[in-house]
């Protein structure tokens, strides 16, 4: 009689712990566009226009910056776990080549067999400007917010209502 009440508890002890890890899988994370294989299937060169490109799958994620006729609609999948970075798991993109009529010309598709990460160069040209040190910009800032009237530099004459 005794082994019955120790089955219900280790089969729950189980099932608790089986609920746990299930809750602790890592969220995955969809982001952008991508196109279903319906609405792909339905472009075809030389006779799709940009009209019907838009209705078919909505706007593009990105527009090439020296060629308004090349679209691009790009999505990513990735996964987080705990405190770690993000982890890219998949990416696709699908490029699709406008002539300069706005008729579809060519479309492709790149994976993550092409996917390369880019690394920001540490001696780019920095932003135009002069960076201040931490002093100078303490004592730069020190007498600009008050007018020479002694208000604050919000008041002042009003062109509008000819106050002076």
């Amino acid at each position: 009689m005794l082994h019955k009440p120790l089955s219900l508890v280790l089969g729950a002890g189980s099932f608790a712990i089986a609920l746990t890890l299930v809750g602790c899988s890592p969220p995955v994370d969809l982001r952008g566009n991508d196109p279903d294989k319906a609405a792909m299937a339905a472009i075809r060169p030389g006779v799709t226009d940009k009209a019907s490109v838009t209705k078919l799958l909505g706007s593009p994620s990105s527009v090439a910056t020296f060629d308004p006729n090349t679209w691009y609609y790009i999505s990513q999948k990735t996964q987080e776990i705990a405190f770690f970075k993000p982890s890219l798991e998949d990416e696709k993109v699908v490029t699709i080549s406008f002539d300069s009529k706005g008729v579809v010309q060519r479309v492709a598709y790149l994976g993550m067999k092409q996917h390369e990460d880019v690394e920001p160069n540490p001696d780019a040209t920095p932003a135009p400007g002069r960076e201040f040190t931490v002093l100078e910009q303490l004592i730069g800032n020190f007498g600009r917010f008050s007018s020479p009237q002694g208000g604050s530099e919000g008041e002042g004459p009003n062109p509008n209502t000819g106050n002076h």
